[in-house]
């Protein structure tokens, strides 16, 4: 397949474009500068989301896109910071859905990033694609990002909108910015440890995103989650194991407030979110559980 991606340099691109050429798929990505290191074989085109509407020779052979471009969120939100947030997931997501309807041949599937963040901070809740959206700076993100991609199935093109949970690979994420400190001991839960995290292994992640190109049948949102969330007491206690370190220095939740302000309800906040779509689509996880996907990681 010809299949053109967005936010091929960040953590989960990077990796999804090794994954795609791996399957002897044709990859396009755009972006604003050829990240060194790029395959030869990947084909490049310059594109400024904010600025312009995609090339269109990055577009006109595609069989499926996959839209992952975004400001990251885990900093601290200034009211700048927040502009490009969002700024950042809406212009990009509309100038690509208009690109596509001045195709007459469109790509048959658009796979788009989102966040559990819609669902807002939820407690103990349940949380399935069903579940309304919640309340927040990230809700409306997400809600407005969703809208957008929505806009290509009056195009005839398959929407999968990948509300992503906390993403787990040693190369980036939150994970990454864990790591040193729980390596010297001195990790541990964040606030008082009852919030509810919603993971998954960057391998699922991966496939997970294959699967949602290839299958025809899945549309809409799906929650990019583990089936087994956990409360973060548990995730610290995890990675203090598998690294075989203590876990007794808790981070105060006024220490997260005062380095990321409003953005420290990506931390404190509760989502005890469920991946009912991709499951009953045939998903299957090959890491579900934490405490083993923690030791594919890290070992």
């Amino acid at each position: 397949m010809n299949i053109t991606l967005t936010g091929a340099t960040g953590f989960v691109g990077r990796q999804l474009v090794s994954r795609l050429l791996a399957a002897g798929h044709a990859v396009h990505i755009l972006g604003r500068a050829l990240r060194k290191g790029t395959p030869s074989s990947v084909r490049f085109s310059v594109w400024d989301a904010e600025e312009s509407d995609p090339p269109e020779e990055s577009l006109f052979t595609a069989d499926a896109v996959v839209n992952l471009a975004g400001e990251p969120v885990g900093q601290r939100w200034t009211p700048a910071v927040k502009s490009r947030i969002l700024s950042s997931r809406l212009q990009g997501t509309t100038r690509l859905v208009r690109a596509l309807a001045g195709f007459a041949r469109r790509p048959a599937v658009l796979v788009s990033a989102s966040a559990i963040g819609i669902y807002g901070s939820r407690g103990e809740e349940e949380i399935t694609e069903s579940s309304a959206p919640g309340t927040g700076f990230l809700t409306e993100v997400c809600t407005q990002w969703e809208r957008a991609a929505d806009l290509a199935e009056a195009l005839n093109v398959r929407v999968v909108k990948l509300r992503m949970g906390v993403v787990l690979g040693p190369e980036g994420g939150a994970l990454a910015r864990m790591l040193p400190a729980f390596r010297w001991g001195l990790g541990g839960a964040i606030g008082n440890g009852q919030q509810w995290m919603s993971w998954i292994h960057v391998e699922d992640l991966l496939d997970l995103i294959v699967f949602a190109i290839q299958q025809g049948g899945l549309r809409g949102p799906v929650n990019a989650v583990s089936p087994h969330p956990v409360i973060n007491a548990d995730f610290a206690r995890a990675l203090a194991s598998v690294l075989r370190r203590p876990a007794v220095c808790p981070v105060p939740e006024s220490l997260v407030r005062l380095l990321f302000g409003e953005g420290a309800e990506v931390a404190l906040g509760s989502q005890r979110v469920l991946p009912r779509a991709a499951t009953a689509a045939g998903f299957e996880f090959r890491f579900p559980e934490l405490e083993p996907a923690l030791r594919n990681l890290l070992r």
